[in-house]
């Protein structure tokens, strides 16, 4: 066994300990206390907490980076990323998983151990598996003309392929705009009898999301017109979005739904009463047009919060630290903690890997971060919500 000493030890689930001591033995937490134990090993003016969970990444568009600027509406990024993204992406190409393996370099540096991935073509469970990271890779499926299932048959060998590299994979719809109806339900009756039942779906992103599901109109329904993807047989909710996929049933307690930007404050008291968690990505939501999200209602709503960063097609890195100093300058009242457990504990239940993740607590695995503090004085939590650079992080996973 090994006792590690702490300037600071961060449990997340009870207030941090000053001088504390973490004992480790094969792989797993043994105690977590103040100084006291034999044999310690000194790791100096640090804080020790869990390792960070990103519940929201899509790790095949790493090689997107760079290559999409921001737009002052949401419409107008989409138009931007499609042609980039269909004009050269191919499934294996030596840019997209060499873009894929940089990105897990870069979660590693800046603490993150798990992740929620977005993947439409699964290219990314293999270097998830083989990097030992964890989390849940989500296929996401869309099409708004579909009328049955028959995309979620079609693709399930996909699924079985991916998963077989030893990495959960679950599927997804991407959102209201792109999804028919009958896609939704489908894809909930395939998540419900999975192996891995969690989903994920980006909701109330944009203005833009809202206005046709209120009204039919906008931005969304000419673009769909354009391609020819529109539905005339598709009834107007004329609804928010969060009480449109309850209409459908497919929104519960093992939804991540991510952004939620729009969400009204009605909205979210729904979601809260569901069970789902709410991910958020406040620099992605500014950099897509869309605005920084209403982190203080998040929080005010009761609903449980998550963090993400999205991918670099929409941001600058991958450093969950720098989410954190973000959602900290957006919501000042807000408890440092509270912003600390959704990068740790909530995003991990939310991928159902709380049991092992998200807390130091005898038992879970080891897998901690270890942040110099540098010329930290005062409130700690404050501290790591101020921003960390991958310079300051160690990570200690077994």
């Amino acid at each position: 066994m090994i006792a590690y000493r702490a300037a600071w030890v961060c449990p997340i689930d009870r207030p941090p300990i000053r001088d504390g001591v973490v004992t480790v033995g094969g792989g797993e937490i043994v105690s977590v206390g103040s100084r006291g134990a034999s044999g310690i090993r000194d790791l100096g003016d640090v804080a020790l907490l869990p390792g960070l969970i990103n519940a929201h990444i899509h790790l095949e568009l790493s090689w997107l980076r760079g290559r999409v600027p921001p737009a002052n509406k949401f419409t107008d990024w989409v138009k931007q990323l499609i042609p980039t993204r269909l004009g050269i992406e191919r499934a294996g190409d030596p840019v997209v998983m060499d873009a894929i393996a940089g990105a897990i370099a870069e979660l590693r540096e800046s603490g993150t151990i798990a992740v929620g991935d977005i993947s439409n073509s699964l290219a990314s469970a293999g270097p998830v598996a083989a990097a030992g990271l964890r989390g849940v890779i989500f296929h996401e499926l869309l099409g708004f003309t579909e009328r049955d299932g028959a995309l979620v048959e079609a693709s399930r060998d996909a699924r079985s392929a991916a998963a077989s590299h030893g990495v959960p994979v679950s599927i997804a719809p991407h959102a209201p705009y792109s999804t028919s109806p009958e896609l939704f339900r489908a894809i909930r009756h395939e998540v419900d009898r999975s192996a891995c039942p969690i989903s994920s779906v980006h909701l109330g992103e944009s203005e833009e999301e809202v206005e046709l599901l209120a009204s039919g109109t906008g931005p969304w329904r000419g673009m769909l017109e354009f391609i020819g993807a529109w539905r005339d047989d598709w009834t107007i909710p004329a609804c928010g979005p969060a009480e449109y996929l309850e209409g459908l049933g497919v929104l519960d307690a093992r939804t991540l739904v991510v952004h939620g930007a729009q969400l009204t404050p009605a909205s979210l008291a729904r979601v809260a009463g569901i069970g789902a968690t709410l991910v958020t990505c406040p620099r992605s939501n500014r950099w897509v047009g869309v605005g920084y999200p209403p982190i203080e209602r998040f929080y005010q709503s009761g609903v449980a919060v998550a963090v993400g960063t999205d991918s670099l097609a929409s941001v600058d890195d991958l450093n969950l630290f720098t989410e954190l100093k973000t959602m900290r300058y957006l919501a000042p009242s807000v408890p440092a903690r509270k912003f600390l457990e959704s990068a740790t504990l909530v995003g991990a239940r939310a991928l159902g890997l709380d049991a092992e993740l998200g807390t130091l607590t005898p038992g879970k695995r080891a897998a901690m971060i270890a942040i110099d503090l540098r010329d930290h004085t005062g409130d700690v939590e404050e501290y790591l919500v101020s921003g960390i650079e991958p310079a300051q992080i160690r990570c200690l996973t077994p």
